[in-house]
């Protein structure tokens, strides 16, 4: 079965998240630069199979778009150019970077560790892909 990926798109960052072959476990891939996500995706997909890329939709509180939409749109062009049999669905990303340094406060990184922005965008990365997950599961029951 292929997996899933997930993107927290971010303007200098962006972290990726994918399941595993069951599409049971989301886990953190990596945190690259974003002006190297298309080349990077293009390699990744060449070793693996992918049926579906998630990517974080940011929104206010009141469910509208947040500024950094704005640099989203242009890559999502580019993302459904590049890769036009691959599906991409959006998912509401607030609270993911909170969750992702409560995470990493939970599970006992020293403060110098909790300072690393990529690690953050890591963590939201899995938890747009987590979300989805269970809320697929929480469908199907």
């Amino acid at each position: 079965m292929p997996r899933i990926l997930a993107l927290d798109y971010g303007k200098k960052r962006t972290g990726i998240a994918v399941t595993d072959e069951m599409q049971i476990i989301a886990s953190g891939l990596t945190t690259i630069p974003t002006e190297n996500l298309l080349p990077f995706l293009k390699k990744y997909f060449l070793s693996e199979k992918v049926s579906l890329i998630l990517v974080g939709k940011p929104m206010q509180m009141n469910y509208t778009p947040s500024e950094s939409e704005a640099l989203i749109i242009p890559f999502l062009k580019k993302l459904e150019a590049n890769f036009k049999k691959i599906p991409i669905l959006r998912i509401d990303e607030r609270f993911t970077s909170k969750m992702a340094f409560q995470t990493m406060i939970d599970s006992g990184l020293k403060k110098k560790q909790r300072q690393n922005k990529a690690l953050v965008d890591e963590i939201s990365a899995t938890i747009i892909l987590q979300s989805y997950l269970y809320n697929q599961n929480k469908s199907t029951l």
